[in-house]
């Protein structure tokens, strides 16, 4: 049976006019319950705010949750705090040491503590996904929140104005059906500037600065995206003996016996890219076991990463999301087998989940009021409407050196749209201050609270978000 090929004309069909139900009328609508649009929902309820959140998944978190990546971090005060605080108290957070897992400072295949000096002191926390995911459910509830989960977001309708444009509502999709939810204010909390890119906020394609002259053929890739997955049932000190006694640090021996048996598919491992503006070590390829301890002793997390040869864009492509969904799971499927049949320890191991969707590390970026760059970080800039107290982050271009900055609130402010409030990882920042530096849990958590106390003054104040006054640091 052949394989239906992708239409790629410019054929189209016409849809009939029809009407759709208005399910939710709210004061503030937030697309997306990641950490951010989970905070800024949770925020805006509990200003006295009429809020629905609409997520694709299950439970709010996103990536932290259905995306497994559960990281655990000391709060940083506000919704964060609360957040650790509670997954603690429910005991879903579990932290290994060295000495509950001696030999895994400085081992090559360790995510995080392989640039450890061997046997140095380390802590590293994780909280449990389904438990966390559970959790912040129920703290939607208690708020008041109208959460609607496994429900996409499908087109917006606007409206225009003398300026900027107004969103007049959102159209989602559910068990339901189509169904039209309006809103005073929106929160764009999709992680990918969905909701802003179909507004018609004008926005830059993710990717970062690589030229054309980096790539062997020419091609502008993405920074490739990842499926996480989990294993338990390993006895990982058996695994460190073989690296030990076979002088197998990266197991590398192993690998290439796999090979060698055919028991590897082709692209599982790749060699590591080399050259002037790839991202090394980063994100690119897979090609050694890549793992980090969760949940409890002899259960580990695992990165399947999306080879960047393939310059698959998430974001955009219905096509490249599926292929990537499709292919890594492969992937997990073979490197699971290999690690079972050939490396001592995971004889016994159990692929327990898999990652409900691919994460995009680079996504499109919203252009705002104002757009931060890495100059303003390195010199310091001060604005008239920050939203936090001068801080202090550490940024890895510059060979992690820490500058202190503030960011203003009109980054949280896209062109063209009166009525929406940027958040997260689709904040107006350029490529250099949000990858890797400005898009972890805590940071989009508070982002998302920032938003969601925004967007209650406006609902207070009946006015818009671009004429909201704001001089004073929330946090």
């Amino acid at each position: 049976m052949s394989e239906l090929a992708a239409h790629t004309s410019e054929q189209t069909v016409s849809i009939p006019a029809r009407r759709v139900p208005v399910a939710y009328d709210a004061d503030v609508v937030i697309v997306g319950a990641g950490p951010a649009g989970f905070a800024a929902a949770l925020k805006a309820a509990r200003e006295g705010a009429r809020v629905v959140v609409v997520e694709r998944f299950d439970m709010p978190g996103g990536v932290h949750t259905s995306g497994l990546q559960g990281s655990a971090n000391t709060g940083v005060g506000g919704i964060h705090s609360e957040l650790m605080e509670r997954f603690a108290a429910a005991g879903y957070i579990y932290t290994a040491t060295q000495d509950t897992l001696p030999n895994w400072a400085g081992n090559p295949l360790s995510h995080y503590e392989r640039y450890h000096k061997p046997d140095a002191p380390f802590a590293r926390a994780s909280f449990n996904p389904e438990g966390a995911g559970s959790l912040m459910a129920a703290l939607l509830m208690e708020a008041g929140v109208t959460a609607l989960y496994n429900t996409s977001f499908v087109d917006v309708i606007m409206k225009d104005g003398v300026g900027d444009s107004t969103i007049t509502a959102i159209i989602v999709e559910n068990a339901s059906g189509r169904q039209a939810i309006i809103g005073k204010v929106f929160v764009e909390g999709s992680g990918t500037a969905h909701l802003a890119t179909a507004a018609g906020v004008p926005f830059v394609r993710g990717g970062g600065p690589q030229p054309e002259t980096a790539a062997w053929d020419g091609v502008h890739r993405p920074i490739p995206g990842g499926l996480l997955w989990i294993m338990s049932n390993i006895d990982f000190s058996r695994t460190v003996a073989h690296q030990i006694s076979a002088q197998d640090p990266h197991l590398s021996k192993l690998i290439a016996e796999a090979d060698a048996a055919g028991d590897l598919p082709k692209g599982l491992y790749r060699p590591r890219m080399r050259g002037e503006n790839v991202y090394g070590d980063l994100y690119i390829g897979h090609p050694t076991l890549d793992m980090s301890p969760m949940l409890a002793d002899g259960t580990f997390i695992l990165w399947q990463n999306v080879p960047y040869e393939w310059a698959l864009r998430m974001d955009e492509s219905g096509e490249d999301d599926t292929r990537a969904r499709r292919e890594l799971r492969g992937f997990i499927d073979a490197e699971a087998r290999f690690l079972r049949k050939y490396v001592p320890g995971f004889e016994n191991a159990v692929l327990m989940d898999v990652g409900r969707f691919v994460g995009v590390r680079d996504g499109r970026h919203p252009i705002g009021e104002y757009v931060f760059s890495i100059d303003d970080a390195r010199k310091g800039h001060r604005f008239p409407d920050p939203v936090t107290k001068p801080m202090t982050k550490t940024f890895y271009w510059d060979k992690h050196a820490k500058y202190m900055f503030e960011v203003p609130f009109r980054c949280f402010l896209p062109k063209k749209v009166d009525n929406l409030i940027l958040t997260g990882a689709s904040l107006s920042f350029t490529y250099h201050t949000i990858f890797m530096v400005m898009r972890n849990f805590p940071w989009c958590t508070q982002t998302g609270e920032i938003a969601g106390f925004a967007a209650a003054q406006c609902i207070k104040k009946k006015v818009s978000p671009k004429e909201l006054e704001w001089s004073t640091p929330y946090f």
